[in-house]
């Protein structure tokens, strides 16, 4: 790899040339190297998996960053986009950190990296069958409350980017 100083036909260049990559440095400084060979790279399963995973969340955070007006709103005076946003909220499941029971009412305290958009609380029976399903209300920015005192419950928090945490007791 070679490194160039002070030549100004080259310096500010970036990218690949021919069989050349070009790279300026912080110190501004440009790097010169050949450029990489991949037509012989054999990707893992694992690799496809994590890449179909990234063009889903790209797919996502491409429409979310112009429909859901609160990832422009967290990105504003920041280095990051409405994209980087959404795209980091695809990734992020909402966590439900307590479940309270307490005289025929259910307080779930439930968080996200953006945004939890719903919660609901499910009445079970039983067998674990779905009885009846519930909506709660967001009380204040991170509780949320339903009226229910069924013995057997499950709560699911689900943020924008439609990212499931559940609860079960």
């Amino acid at each position: 790899m070679a490194k160039v100083k002070k030549n100004v036909v080259i310096r500010g260049l970036q990218g690949k040339l021919g069989g050349l990559v070009f790279r300026e440095m912080p110190d501004g400084s440009t790097r010169v190297s050949a450029a990489p060979d991949f037509s012989n790279r054999k990707f893992s399963e694992a690799q496809i998996t994590h890449q179909a995973r990234i063009r889903e969340a790209s797919a996502y955070a491409k429409e979310a960053s112009k429909r859901e007006p609160i990832y422009a709103e967290i990105a504003a005076g920041t280095v990051y986009s409405p994209y980087n946003i959404a795209l980091s909220d695809w990734f992020h499941s909402p966590v439900i950190h307590e479940v309270v029971r307490k005289d025929g009412l259910v307080r779930i305290r439930a968080s996200d990296n953006v945004k939890v958009a719903s919660v609901q609380v499910s009445v079970l029976d039983e067998s674990g069958k779905v009885r009846e399903k519930k909506d709660a209300r967001q009380v204040d920015e991170r509780w949320w409350e339903c009226a229910c005192d069924a013995e057997r419950i499950r709560v699911e928090a689900r943020d924008l980017a439609r990212n499931l945490a559940a609860w079960e007791g």
